[in-house]
This record gives structure tokens, C-alpha cells and sequence, in this order.
């Protein structure tokens, strides 16, 4: 039983990676703080919900336009050091918010043009902080650490706008952003305490024309990357729309204010830390996981559509938390696990720009569609989504069999002096001599991860 009860958290023996885990539940508990105080400064300023729509897809469009380049940095340069440039970079717009917020010039446009600022710094932090995972722990525990990542997200989900509803109705929204700013620092202190030399850094990639098109070629040529990739193509763009439905619901289904907002947000985040510590456990990534978990998600989300009170919506988001966190989790696990090191910069990025660039596509959509229709139309488009890629994505397993199994790539041998690919190695490959007995080596059985 005491086995059983550390498993969700084996990835925390590693002493880099419990300093990251620190460092990113303050830090992301600020960000969600300040995510809820931008979209209902927003509200208040329009009442629109595209203009909710437009707050949540300016903060994801750069990652859209800039998060290839984003990987490519993350493969070319050290993610520590990158990581503390861009960590402090992002305290800029909150600190700009709160000067706006206290001295009453702030703007519905002026809202949306700095969460794009802050979209961009993030188009180049999130690929370094996905691909960064498996450096601190191995390949080992990356199952197990990107779950305790989830829970990360959706604890700082809970206690975020749990905050920043009790600070919105007592103070004002300039409190959230105050602390966003200020919360960067435990993220910088963590990530200036680790140790680099128990990070497992692959060789950097030589700089050369064609880098970005040979990443998504080797991307679109390998089937566990593919698939994984496509899924969640359609559902980060259509289904993963909560910041911009969840307070339509709460203000124009059920006629609350910031507390409903952060009751369904919470109601969401148990569920997804639940989820995530579930995932931890199991510490295996199957494409038949990423199907039951993406038609979960829709179904769950058809229940939520149709639940006639606040209470039972609560309910239905918290399995929905539990099945989309699932799925996301899964998505990056087996991309960690399947892509070869020298590509996880830039396929970590493709990944960032199918879950979050996509946003800027599928929120004005939702926003607009809660508009017309009313909040619950949106979430029945987020469960469709859902369901159409399971249903397509299990139609692909039944023709291919078990050759979309998730099988590790061979860690990078260091190299003193990187070459360019040629065609006996496989793209973005430091060493020419490590190509041949991985292009041998069948992809056809689930691998466990600890």
C-alpha cells in the first residue's frame, strides 16, 4: 500500500524536478490568478462574449504563429537558461495590467493587445518547459512527471481562481495582478538551484536552413507522433475552450458572478488533478488510452450540456477534468516518449501549437456560438469534437494494428561535433552512428515508465 501510494509521486525523488514542481505551483497559481482578473476585467468592460473569446485567443495566437520557432530555440540552446529569460519576461505584462487596473486607463483593447504580449513570451517558453521534463527525470519517470505536471496546472486551476474570485469581490482585479507579477520569482529561484549536471541535456542542434520543415516531416512520417498530433489538432481546437465557456455559464446560464466562476473552474480542476494523479500511477501510454480518454471527454461533456442545475454542471466538470486531463497527458507523454531527442524541441512544439495555438481559432468560435446559441451550444461543439477524433482515431488503430504502439526513442549519444542529417540518419540526429540499430527496431508494444 505504501508503494502504491508513492507512485503518483515518484518523479519527485529527483531533486531538479521537485525544485521545478515548487517553483511552477506558485508560479502557475499566479498566472491562473491573473487569466481569471483579464477575462472578467474584459466582461466587465464589454460584456460580450466574443470579446471573451478575443482575450482568450490573443493570449494563444503567438504560440500559433511563433511556437515552432519556439522549439527550434528549445533545441538549439540550454531550457534552464532560456526558461529564467522567459520567466522574467512574462512578469512585464503583469505589471502593466495592475498600472492599468489602478489608474482606471484601462481598456478593452488594452487588455487583449498585452495578453498577446504575454502569448508571446509564452510561444517561446512553453516548448523549452515541455520538452525540459524529461531532461530532469529520464525517460523512466516522464509518464509519471508530466501527469504531476497536470496536477500542477490544475491545482494552481483551483486555487488560482479560487483567490482571484475572493479577491475580485473584495479589492479589485489589479490584486491578481500584482501577484502574477511577483509570483515569477519562485520559478526563477527554482530553476537558478538546480543542478546541471544531473539534467540529462542532449546534444544542441547545429543551426541550418530547412530545420522547422524537417521536424514537422519526421513528425507527419511517424505514426505515434502523427496520430497523437492529429488528435489534439482537433480537440485543443474545438473541445479545450473552458476559459472562454465556463464564465459564459457562469454569467448567462446560471446568473452568477466571480464565486459561480471559480466554483466551476474548481469543479473542473478536482477532477483533473484526479485524473492526473490516476495517470501517474499507471505510468503507461497506450493509443488505446488516448481513444477511451478522448470519447470520455465528449461524453462527459454532453452531460455537462445538459445538466440542468449549477450542482449537477459542477459535477460533470469534474469528470470532464478527469477525462480531458487523461488525454492531454497522454498526448504528451507518448510524444516524449516516441520522438528522437535531437526533434523533442520542435516536436514539443508542434505539440503546443496543435493544444494551445489552436486556441485562437476555437474561442472566438465557441464565444461566438455561446453568443447565438447560449453557452450550452458551446459545450455540445466541444463534445463533438471530442468524439470525432476518438471515432476517427480508433478507425486508424483498427487498420494498423498495433503499429501506433508508443515505444521510447534511443537517448542522444553525445557528440563532440554534430553533423548535418544525412540520409542514413534520422532527422535532426546528432550522431550518424546511433541511426542503425534504432531504424531496425519495431514500435509495436506499449512501453511502462516505471
Amino acid at each position: 500500500m505504501s508503494a502504491a501510494l508513492r507512485r503518483p509521486f515518484s518523479s519527485l525523488q529527483v531533486p531538479n524536478y521537485r525544485r521545478y514542481f515548487t517553483g511552477q505551483v506558485v508560479s502557475l497559481s499566479g498566472n491562473w490568478m491573473q487569466i481569471v482578473a483579464e477575462i472578467w476585467l474584459v466582461l466587465e468592460l464589454t460584456g460580450s462574449g466574443v470579446a471573451v473569446g478575443l482575450t482568450t485567443a490573443s493570449q494563444f495566437l503567438p504560440i500559433l504563429l511563433f511556437g515552432a520557432y519556439g522549439g527550434l530555440l528549445a533545441d538549439r540552446f540550454d531550457k534552464r537558461r532560456l526558461l529564467m529569460l522567459t520567466q522574467a519576461a512574462m512578469a512585464i505584462p503583469a505589471l502593466a495590467l495592475f498600472t492599468l487596473a489602478v489608474t482606471g486607463l484601462a481598456e478593452a483593447w488594452m487588455v487583449i493587445a498585452l495578453a498577446f504580449v504575454r502569448g508571446t513570451v509564452n510561444s517561446l517558453d512553453n516548448p523549452a518547459r515541455q520538452s525540459f521534463v524529461i531532461e530532469m527525470v529520464g525517460s523512466e519517470r516522464v509518464v509519471n512527471a508530466v501527469s504531476l505536471n497536470s496536477v500542477i496546472v490544475h491545482c494552481a486551476r483551483m486555487a488560482g481562481p479560487a483567490v482571484a474570485g475572493v479577491l475580485i469581490a473584495s479589492v479589485g482585479v489589479e490584486a491578481c495582478f500584482l501577484l502574477n507579477a511577483v509570483s515569477f520569482a519562485a520559478m526563477l529561484a527554482a530553476l537558478g538551484l538546480m543542478s546541471p549536471a544531473e539534467l540529462s541535456t542532449p546534444p544542441r542542434v547545429p543551426r541550418e536552413r530547412g530545420a522547422l520543415r524537417a521536424a514537422l516531416r519526421y513528425a507527419m512520417a511517424t505514426p505515434a507522433l502523427a496520430v497523437p498530433l492529429a488528435m489534439m489538432a482537433l480537440v485543443g481546437t474545438l473541445s479545450f475552450n473552458f476559459q472562454v465557456l465556463l464564465p459564459l455559464l457562469a454569467r448567462f446560464t446560471f446568473h452568477g458572478g466571480p464565486q459561480t466562476y471559480a466554483l466551476l473552474v474548481t469543479a473542473m480542476g478536482v477532477g483533473s488533478v484526479a485524473g492526473a494523479l490516476v495517470a501517474g500511477a499507471r505510468g503507461r501510454v497506450t493509443p488505446g488510452l488516448l481513444v477511451a480518454a478522448s470519447a470520455a471527454f465528449g461524453g462527459f461533456t454532453v452531460l455537462a450540456a445538459a445538466a440542468p442545475t449549477l450542482a449537477l454542471t459542477a459535477v460533470a466538470l469534474v469528470l470532464i477534468g478527469a477525462a480531458s486531463v487523461t488525454f492531454a497527458a497522454g498526448v504528451n507523454s507518448s510524444l516524449q516518449l516516441a520522438v528522437e531527442p535531437a526533434m523533442r524541441g520542435r516536436v514539443m512544439a508542434l505539440y503546443s501549437v496543435v493544444f494551445l495555438g489552436s486556441t485562437p481559432i476555437g474561442a472566438p468560435i465557441a464565444g461566438a456560438l455561446s453568443q447565438a446559441a447560449g453557452p450550452r451550444a458551446g459545450l455540445l461543439l466541444s463534445a463533438a469534437a471530442a468524439l470525432t477524433a476518438a471515432s476517427v482515431a480508433y478507425a486508424v488503430l483498427r487498420r494498423r494494428g498495433q503499429s501506433l504502439a508508443i515505444r521510447p526513442a534511443a537517448p542522444a549519444p553525445a557528440c563532440e561535433a554534430p553533423r548535418r542529417p544525412t540520409r542514413a540518419t534520422r532527422p535532426g540526429r546528432a550522431c550518424p552512428e546511433a541511426a542503425g540499430p534504432r531504424a531496425a527496431e519495431p514500435r509495436d508494444a506499449p512501453v511502462r515508465a516505471s
